[in-house]
């Protein structure tokens, strides 16, 4: 995975590229944990995320709960696959994710 960031004074976008897995959720657990202070704005860019597995979920809800502390934290740009994973996890319901697609996935029987 690569991680791109731009800072514009207290605000962060993070773009995330290729896989948030096990391995890469610690690598960005690390580059976050280092970025963060003094960040009251942080925007999460996934337009390129290609795949996320439970550990980048974890990933991204512990560092929604640390944004809430001091700032915010908005994920935007979600691909229709990484959308579905958290639409189908209740992910979707607790992350605060802006972006045009509203709808949430459902499974009908």
């Amino acid at each position: 995975m690569e991680i791109k960031k731009i800072a514009d004074g207290s605000s962060l976008t993070v773009q995330l590229i290729g896989r948030l897995d096990a391995v890469t959720a610690l690598e960005l657990d690390k580059n976050l944990s280092a970025s963060l202070s003094g960040v009251s704005d942080l925007i999460v860019d996934l337009a390129e995320l290609e795949y996320i597995s439970s550990a980048g979920l974890r990933m991204l809800l512990k560092t929604q709960k640390r944004m809430d502390k001091q700032g915010s934290m908005k994920i935007k740009n979600i691909r229709d696959n990484v959308r579905e994973v958290l639409d189908m996890t209740g992910f979707s319901d607790f992350l605060t994710i802006e972006d045009e697609k509203k709808a949430k996935f459902s499974v009908s029987f």
